[in-house]
């Protein structure tokens, strides 16, 4: 296993792939070969048609990582034949930077800016900066960047200037499309699935339980569906699991399930979890899918040293 420094950035890009084990092997493939560079979780999704690799480097190689990763992405992954129930910009949708050790928020913003204009230049790539790494008030929350999806970016971008990208063309990559960049804290993507194929009940609880429509605090929620389950699927993200952590979101869910008289079947975790974010005596632990110790950060990145 490669040697890492005292300092370090975690990086998250997601993919829109995640039915083409090999592809998404080769993106893998392709971070690992840079210098610090340790992949330490790749989760793949076909109803979503997402993946999602977590990484860490070093600070000085973090944005070689990211750039080298995307650049093989606009390669792989052709948006024009894209399908999948996970709303996306492009073929690498977002590239998240976050703080790990020694390095702070305000570092990965200027890690962000600085992937972002090399993807914007090197790539012919729009570029959108999010959340910390946001230069504008409107582009904080990734849910309005990404509102509407590729196809409405399409449509938009080269005439309405509130579409316009912060860096890159005014038009989408024909076949990579377009890209948010952003630096935010870590987070938890946690997600509850229930016994039913009604997509308007996953989407009435989500909406229930997230910040915006009154919900917890620093949650953000949508419904899915998995059709190759037969299920729904409320799918979270805990922005500050210190505040609303995955007890709280699936009690949460829980009430609300049980007003529809509808079962959770299972829970889940998408990439990986700080150790202290983990109560193995709550219920939800109890119904997690597929869960090892290899979805704890901490195990992960001694592995990595």
């Amino acid at each position: 296993m490669k040697r890492i420094g005292n300092a370090l950035v975690e990086c998250v890009p997601n993919f829109s792939e995640g039915r083409k084990i090999e592809i998404v092997e080769r993106l893998a493939d392709a971070i690992a070969g840079v210098e610090t560079a340790c992949v330490l979780d790749t989760h793949m999704d076909p109803d979503h048609n997402r993946s999602v690799i977590t990484f860490v480097a070093a600070p000085e190689m973090v944005v070689e990582a990211a750039v080298w990763v995307v650049a093989l992405a606009a390669e792989l992954i052709d948006m024009r034949h894209h399908t999948g129930q996970h709303p996306r910009l492009g073929a690498t949708d977002v590239l998240p930077f976050v703080p790990v050790r020694g390095v702070t928020i305000e570092d990965c913003v200027k890690l962000a800016h600085q992937a972002g204009e090399r993807i914007a230049r090197e790539l012919s790539i729009p570029v959108f900066f999010y959340e910390r790494a946001a230069l504008k008030p409107d582009r904080v929350n990734l849910e309005d960047v990404r509102r509407g999806a590729l196809e409405l970016l399409r449509e938009q971008i080269s005439h309405e200037p509130a579409r316009a990208p912060d860096v890159g063309p005014l038009s989408v990559h024909e076949t990579a499309g377009a890209i948010a960049v952003g630096a935010r804290p870590f987070l938890i993507a946690f997600n509850v699935n229930l016994r039913t194929s009604d997509l308007t009940i996953a989407r009435q609880i989500a909406r229930s339980v997230r910040a915006r429509h009154g919900g917890l605090p620093f949650l953000k929620a949508l419904g899915f569906e998995l059709r190759t389950r037969g299920l729904v699927q409320v799918s979270m993200n805990l922005l500050n699991y210190g505040e609303t952590g995955m007890h709280q979101a699936y009690d949460a869910v829980r009430r609300e399930a049980d007003k529809l008289g509808v079962e959770i079947v299972s829970t889940e975790i998408v990439g990986l979890v700080p150790e202290n974010a983990l109560d193995t005596t709550a219920e939800y632990f109890q119904k997690l899918e597929n869960f090892t110790t290899d979805k704890v950060l901490e195990s992960l990145m001694r592995a990595c040293e």
